[in-house]
């Protein structure tokens, strides 16, 4: 089988194919891949074996990164929790697999790295394994109150209540204003993590791009925003990508809020799965948090070929490092070095 690249923004197949396909994921969407080539220069590809004027049956879909600092990479797609490859058959995706790494050598990239979701099925199971992580899902299908029966009856059932009853004011939207008020919430956040935000450009251009398919939700206190989340949509999932609060009002139940308002209407529109992300494996307290809403865990593992040159010794010591002199950087310095590093990380 012949392979072709084409431009998975321009070419309208390969929307019409990501809309449909049932392994496809807020991340194969082209405006997702706008957002990264509007914020970071990332040219996104996809591969796919259907030629031209043919309908799209299959698809693997990439950005090329080109970075001075982390070098030319292949990733499918960066800052995504996953993204399968779409492939009707084995044959298909060895066929794609192949025109993959023969890409690889014509680019000079140092790997390609694939985010499928789930074990890997039979054609990737020989792909070395660069990372692994734990993803939940929500099934909504039952209906939010019964969603609701099944929380942690302490851990989530009881902040919702709490929040409710607080009073705590529930906005939505897309507005600049929302936005600002987000942000501050991420820097923040990211601030408790010892690492950079990403830059609001970025979180501007999820909004342009995305429409209708991205929300902001934030939580309040007597006019301070105490809480916010970014959620996604395709198709009937709901997609919850970015959190963040002002730990000082954790106990008002802010997130918890947030997170049951974007249930309730998920479930009025019909959705059947919130999507709550990846988490790392030593990340036991945002496992358990995901765990409590009822959501199913499951492996989530990214393969990368070749197997990276970098020993992961030397990453943990150069991020074990990088993270103590974050921990001590005001503000401006932390929003600085977001908008300098995000685009060699993807």
């Amino acid at each position: 089988m012949a392979v072709y690249q084409i431009d998975p923004i321009r070419d309208p197949r390969w929307r019409a194919f990501a809309e449909v396909h049932p392994r496809a994921s807020v991340f194969h969407a082209p405006e997702w891949l706008e957002a990264l080539q509007r914020t970071y220069g990332y040219e996104p590809v996809a591969l796919t074996t259907a030629g031209p004027g043919e309908g799209l049956r299959n698809g693997l879909v990439f950005c090329r990164v080109n970075s001075w600092l982390t070098g030319r990479r292949t990733v499918s797609v960066p800052f995504s929790d996953h993204c399968a490859p779409l492939a009707g058959s084995q044959d298909e995706l060895d066929c794609l697999l192949t025109a993959l790494k023969q890409d690889l050598v014509a680019s000079r990239a140092k790997y390609f790295e694939l985010r499928p979701p789930g074990p890997p099925c039979e054609g990737l199971v020989q792909l070395p394994k660069a990372a692994g992580f734990c993803l939940h899902r929500l099934d909504l299908r039952p209906g939010p109150d019964e969603c609701f029966r099944r929380f942690h009856k302490d851990c989530i059932q009881r902040k919702i209540r709490r929040a409710e009853r607080d009073g705590l004011g529930y906005e939505e939207g897309t507005s600049e204003l929302l936005l600002d008020r987000f942000y501050r919430l991420v820097i923040m956040t990211r601030r408790r993590q010892h690492v950079p935000p990403q830059p609001i450009a970025w979180f501007r251009n999820l909004v342009s791009s995305m429409g209708g398919k991205v929300k902001l939700r934030l939580a309040s206190k007597d006019g301070r925003t105490v809480a916010g989340i970014l959620t996604l949509r395709h198709g009937r999932t709901l997609v919850y990508k970015y959190g963040c609060s002002d730990k000082r009002f954790a106990p008002l139940g802010g997130t918890h809020l947030l997170l049951w308002k974007a249930i309730q209407e998920a479930g009025r529109d019909g959705l059947v799965e919130l999507d709550m992300g990846r988490s790392d494996w030593d990340d036991l307290g945002l496992i358990a948090f995901k765990d409590r809403w009822g959501a199913a865990r499951s492996a989530l593992t990214y393969l990368r070929y070749p197997a990276s040159a970098v020993p992961q010794a030397t990453i943990s010591w150069t991020m074990k490092l990088a993270r103590q002199v974050f921990a001590r950087s005001p503000d401006a310095v932390l929003t600085a070095a977001g908008n300098r590093l995000y685009k060699h990380v993807g």
